[in-house]
């Protein structure tokens, strides 16, 4: 870390305990001051934004990362969720997912995902794509202000 930066807090909704891993290792080593806050399906993520009774302290976070092979409730639900409801539409959501399925891709940004990421099949891909996400939206990109 070269610059000093904002803390951002980041939603991470990924069921995959490595692919999770990675990200929070990702952070912990090349940026601490980011707050990573992570869920393992829909149903617990729209809990954390809509402060359900598990998360009533919860942060409104600056950043959700999002996959879209959930449990229960897929990734493209709880970004509908998102995105039609008036306090957190103007949340950037990432769609970060294993799929480079064109319909996946499609379907995603019409429910207004402000990018779509295929996750690399490696470490060392993964630390690049993290590196790129950290750079663009939580260094460089002006985020809405927290309500």
């Amino acid at each position: 870390m070269t610059e000093a930066t904002i803390p951002r807090d980041v939603l991470l909704v990924e069921d995959n305990p490595l692919d999770a891993r990675l990200l929070q290792e990702y952070f912990a080593a090349n940026d601490p001051s980011h707050h990573i806050h992570r869920v393992r399906d829909g149903e617990s993520a729209l809990s954390f934004l809509y402060h359900g009774v598990e998360y009533t302290n919860a942060p409104r976070p600056d950043v959700v990362l999002l996959d879209l092979h959930l449990p229960e409730m897929s990734g493209f639900e709880v970004l509908a969720a998102i995105k039609q409801h008036e306090h957190l539409r103007d949340i950037p959501v990432i769609v970060l997912t294993g799929s480079n399925n064109e319909d996946d891709i499609q379907r995603a940004y019409d429910l207004q995902a402000n990018c779509y990421l295929e996750k690399p099949h490696d470490s060392e891909g993964f630390g690049k794509l993290m590196e790129a996400i950290e750079q663009f939206w939580l260094r460089s990109a002006t985020l809405p202000k927290r309500g």
